[in-house]
């Protein structure tokens, strides 16, 4: 089994469980891997020697089919992580070093039982589904994917318009400061915030979610994931900007991007067979009597 770690820059505040992680590793005789920019800063810590051989950049190339990848810190970071693995369909299990947290489900202190599931297989593992998303993108045409969500939003002190058609039949035009378009699983992050609903991940569906509209009567809507939606974006002014995840673009007037359903999807490896309720209720705060 490998283990292929990813994690931000780090801090003197990790070091305790980066040690710990590491103990694990070699309690259970995993080879690793780790991304460069905190190579060092794990040999540090942990006094472990880290090879070239051990480290990667901005695409992970995995020849060993049992492998997992382990994310420390939050789900920013297990984003990140994940569009690293590019066409590898290895699963992903995030351990939180942050707070909120609904996709980094184990906690920092059960890490050792983490290592325990993947020694053991036991860990239960969920296909989350990603959307792609394709258009002019920073004045070329690409490809890109996500796992939560899409937000297209004004860059300027202007409000912009955002046309939106759904199998190419007009549905509303959105003036104020964009839409998000998200899956089940990003529905409880910026979607959630600008007062879309939370979905489970099991649906197949796409949520739509207008920021801030003009027009007071738009609503979130819930699409069928068999669509294809089309955004096309005016501006007075200034460009708009487009967020595919922790990855923003520049998008110019009056230019549009489709969005569908993604074939690949994202095996998401959940420790301790945590549930999406539970994860709601705890996460939440839906079982705290605050009267």
């Amino acid at each position: 089994m490998k283990i292929i770690l990813f994690s931000r820059p780090l801090s003197s505040a990790h070091k305790e469980q980066i040690v710990e992680i590491f103990a694990a590793i070699n309690h259970y005789g995993f080879d690793f891997a780790v991304n460069c920019e905190v190579a060092d800063q794990i040999e540090q810590f942990t006094g472990q020697t880290i090879g070239e051989a051990q480290r990667y950049g901005q695409i992970i190339e995995v020849s060993d089919s049992e492998a997992v990848m382990v994310c420390y810190g939050g789900d920013g970071t297990l984003l990140e992580g994940v569009h690293r693995l590019g066409e590898n369909s290895i699963p992903v299990v995030g351990i939180n070093s942050g707070r909120l947290g609904f996709l980094s489900l184990a906690q920092s202190g059960e890490i050792n039982d983490v290592f325990s599931q993947i020694a053991s297989r036991t860990l239960l593992i969920e296909q989350r589904s990603m959307i792609e998303v394709s258009g002019e993108l920073e004045g070329q045409e690409q490809t890109i994917f996500a796992l939560n969500e899409v937000a297209v939003q004004r860059l300027g002190a202007t409000m912009i318009a955002v046309d939106v058609a759904i199998d190419t039949m007009p549905m509303l035009t959105c003036n104020g400061d964009g839409v998000i378009i998200s899956t089940p699983t990003g529905s409880t992050a910026y979607s959630l915030s600008a007062g879309g609903p939370i979905v489970t991940p099991a649906c197949h569906c796409l949520i739509l979610t207008p920021l801030s509209p003009h027009n007071l009567t738009l609503r979130p809507v819930v699409i069928p994931d068999s669509s294809t939606i089309t955004l096309t974006i005016r501006t007075r002014s200034n460009d708009a900007s487009i967020s595919v995840d922790n990855r923003t673009f520049a998008l110019a007037d009056n230019k549009s991007i489709s969005i569908k359903l993604a074939k690949k999807s994202i095996s998401l490896a959940v420790p301790h067979n945590i549930s999406f309720y539970d994860t709601l209720r705890n996460k939440l705060m839906w079982g705290v009597d605050n009267r």
